[in-house]
């Protein structure tokens, strides 16, 4: 039979062990004396063996004793190292960390950051999620450890870090109507001609239609996709107009012949944020990655 000892008893009999004196454990753990002499003669009774036993002025471990002071050193390090601060080394990290995004967070947020990520800690890697409207749920559930986004978002249910605001343009092949003036294009403008929509997440409207709400009935949406890696062909294949974040212009355009406007005023601006759950705030991981990703995509405010 394995004798059923407390933590507190495992904890006095280390001591006693490694002192191979009562009074000297009692000094060590703060107690008396007395308390220590029954502590002892309940291990005594427990093990079977008397563990310390006299010789000369002092006393010395029995076989027994001898069998387990280096095991019972050994487990009082590791419970101690249990409940001390944690330090971080981002270079001896090996962690995967669950990012929920759009492409285009992965555009203006982690790729910005990921040669130095991957610097610092090599030993990281980042899984993509889709994005969705239940990022609280998810963030709780700890299926992400952290969500971009540009979505309204309940501040009081998750840790909030501003990364940026962000306008509009409107994007359109060369030649469009739309390409041959320069400045703003006026909301009339913008609805006279067919779209190209971007959904994000699982939201069944894109933004521009949440935005416009009422002013957006007339508009035609004559396509409809959940990320930006085939709009370009779509735009020149249809002759159509699709609103993207400025931020994402020079990604999306590049190796494309596009034209882009400042879309308009009132469909407003974008706010991105990182997101995260009370369950990651003191995670020295993922507050260094949060760090790391607000730095990379950091830019002087508007």
């Amino acid at each position: 039979m394995i004798p059923s000892l407390s933590p507190n008893l495992l904890l006095v009999l280390a001591m006693l062990l490694k002192t191979k004196s009562v009074s000297g454990t009692a000094l060590m753990l703060g107690t008396s004396q007395p308390s220590i002499s029954r502590s002892l003669a309940k291990l005594r009774e427990a093990l079977n063996d008397p563990l310390l036993v006299r010789s000369g002025a002092g006393m010395i471990r029995t076989h027994r004793g001898d069998e387990l002071v280096g095991k019972l050193a050994d487990w009082v390090a590791t419970t101690s190292s249990l409940l001390t601060e944690r330090t971080f080394d981002p270079a001896g990290v090996e962690r995967r960390f669950r990012i929920a995004s759009t492409d285009f967070g992965v555009m203006a947020v982690i790729l910005p950051a990921l040669a130095a990520l991957r610097e610092e800690a090599p030993g990281i890697a980042i899984d993509v999620l889709p994005l969705n409207h239940a990022t609280h749920r998810s963030l709780a559930q700890g299926d992400i450890d952290i969500a971009i986004s540009g979505l309204e978002h309940d501040a009081s249910q998750m840790h909030q870090l501003h990364l940026f605001r962000d306008s509009f343009v409107c994007v359109t092949r060369p030649g469009h109507p739309l390409a041959v003036e320069d400045g703003p294009v006026s909301l009339d403008a913008f609805l006279a001609h067919p779209h190209l929509g971007l959904t994000v997440s699982d939201a069944e409207l894109d933004r521009v239609a949440m935005v416009l709400g009422p002013a957006a009935e007339g508009r035609r949406v004559a396509a409809s996709v959940p990320y930006f890696a085939l709009a370009p062909d779509l735009l020149l294949a249809g002759d159509l107009v699709m609103v993207v974040p400025s931020r994402a212009l020079q990604g999306f355009a590049r190796g494309n012949a596009l034209s882009a406007r400042p879309a308009p005023e009132e469909i407003g601006k974008l706010d991105y944020w990182l997101l995260w759950h009370e369950r990651s705030q003191r995670d020295p991981a993922s507050a260094w990655l949060r760090e790391r990703l607000n730095a990379a995509c950091m830019v002087p405010a508007e």
